[in-house]
């Protein structure tokens, strides 16, 4: 009978800790919760971009964004409302919810002519900007190999740290690394690896908002540690399901404009 107890005891023990490594989310698990994590039907937001050089002198730009999701894809729209200089530059992507790459248009008023993002130009910068045509867009969830690497505390929030690296060898970016809150999997910081390997820029969440039930990201700041570049976007004005009208999200109306 005691030997029947131990064995038993054993037993229950190992199973326990079988449970415990099932019940661990792997990496690929973790991202996919970020990406289906609700965004609501459409989004309207003001973006104050604020861009900073290596000599601290700063450029400041107001934009109006639209975002709406059509089922089989999210389009975006966004028009610059000011400085001057880039007034009624509008640019546009579009998100599909299967293996295709991204649309992106640009137009740029003093070409009167709306450009197509090539899959070449997705690692230029945008408009001045830390961020590339590529983070605009939508990276789809199996174009990494998505790894656990840790659980840790940052800024009070527990979190998964996941590493993705990307399938395509001539990717821009060797890895990057993802710090996921574990209460809402919103993405609170992220590593961008360049070819070598080395740390090419840092994206801090530094708000976030649950606004009718979903999490925005109302404030980031993107840095590039190697040319010592910054931008920071503030959003707000944020509304969400206000019932954004499907025609805005065209060619005619990026020239068009607000």
């Amino acid at each position: 009978m005691k030997t029947v107890t131990i064995r038993l005891i054993v037993m229950a023990v190992f199973l326990t800790a079988a449970i415990g490594v099932k019940a661990q989310l792997t990496g690929r698990e973790i991202i996919k919760k970020v990406y289906d994590r609700p965004t609501g039907n459409d989004q309207t937001s003001i973006l104050t971009m604020t861009l900073t050089n290596s000599s601290g002198q700063t450029r400041i730009r107001k934009i109006k964004q639209f975002t709406k999701d059509f089922g089989k894809v999210e389009k975006k729209i966004m028009f610059f409302m000011s400085p001057a200089d880039v007034r009624n530059t509008s640019f546009m992507n579009w998100s599909y919810d299967n293996d295709n790459a991204d649309d992106q248009w640009i137009y740029l008023p003093a070409l009167k002519k709306v450009k197509r993002i090539s899959s070449d130009s997705k690692s230029d910068y945008f408009m001045g900007s830390d961020f590339t045509y590529d983070d605009l867009g939508d990276r789809k969830l199996d174009a990494d190999v998505h790894k656990l690497l840790r659980e840790e505390t940052l800024n009070g929030n527990p979190c998964y740290v996941v590493e993705s690296v990307s399938k395509d060898k001539d990717y821009m970016y060797s890895k990057t690394i993802t710090w996921i809150r574990k209460d809402s999997f919103v993405g609170v910081k992220k590593e961008f690896y360049d070819e070598d390997g080395e740390l090419l820029k840092i994206l801090e969440i530094k708000k976030v908002a649950n606004i009718s039930g979903i999490w925005v990201i109302e404030h980031s700041l993107m840095k590039n540690v190697q040319r010592n570049h910054s931008t920071d976007i503030s959003l707000s004005d944020v509304k969400i399901n206000s019932g954004v009208n499907a025609s805005m999200f065209t060619e005619r109306m990026m020239m068009r404009g607000l």
